[in-house]
């Protein structure tokens, strides 16, 4: 009975470590965005997606109009935005985008997660050739939405391709078109169960599944940083 409490406790507690860790990203999200564009959303592209991503992750919408209001008065701190490169164990190529106040203490944590995962920082733009960064939408699949159509009306708002899944419709869109396929899925009345702008591989590296459990080491301990707010990887 006790370990089985233990069991549970130690669960609800992960449970609710990963949904405050998800909370704080998309508070810095917002932030971003609100610096960047202003605290409007219809004229936002940007704050509109992280306050879909954060309706997604039942954020209370008190939290998210605080978050905004706080990212529009002069007493919030400053985020700003860094991605740093390197390779991982076995010669994965890794992306690390972080949101901070003190670039300082980010890019020594960076470092130390790649040091003592037997990997490497490299210099900014050294991986460039390995990802492009992309537009992603993702609908859930329902009799409302058929993909055919969809992706015929997409078209015209810079569809790159789109992928079907059991549950739900995948969009890809350049970065370039992000602003302007978001606004063509609104218009269309198409509700969006995640938005994200994801650095996607070029190419991907195989590695043994012994390899694998290392580098997934050094993604963990990179998604346990506080200033880190997505990694990408090319690991097959």
């Amino acid at each position: 009975m006790g370990r089985a409490f233990e069991k549970r406790k130690h669960k609800m507690y992960a449970r609710y470590d990963k949904m405050a860790k998800a909370f704080t990203r998309i508070g810095k999200d917002i932030a971003i965005a609100v610096k960047h564009g202003g605290p409007d959303p219809d004229g936002n592209p940007r704050l509109r997606a992280a306050m879909q991503n954060a309706k997604s992750l039942n954020m209370p919408k008190e939290r998210v109009e605080a978050a905004i209001k706080r990212a529009s008065s002069k007493t919030e701190a400053n985020y700003e935005e860094f991605v740093y490169e390197g390779y991982g164990p076995h010669g994965v190529a890794v992306l690390v985008e972080c949101a901070s106040d003190n670039p300082t203490r980010t890019v020594a944590n960076v470092r130390m997660h790649f040091n003592r995962c037997n990997g490497t920082l490299g210099k900014t733009g050294s991986l460039d050739f390995l990802f492009e960064r992309k537009g992603v939408f993702r609908i859930e699949k329902s009799d409302k939405v058929n993909p055919d159509e969809l992706e015929l009306e997409l078209i015209d708002f810079g569809l790159d391709k789109m992928e079907v899944e059991e549950n739900e419709i995948i969009i890809y869109a350049s970065f370039a078109d992000f602003g302007k396929m978001q606004k063509g899925l609104e218009d269309h009345g198409i509700a969006v169960s995640k938005t994200s702008l994801e650095r996607i591989p070029t190419s991907y590296a195989e590695v043994s599944d012994v390899q694998v459990d290392e580098v997934l080491a050094l993604i963990e301990r990179f998604e346990e940083d506080d200033d880190v707010q997505a990694v990408f990887h090319n690991l097959k």
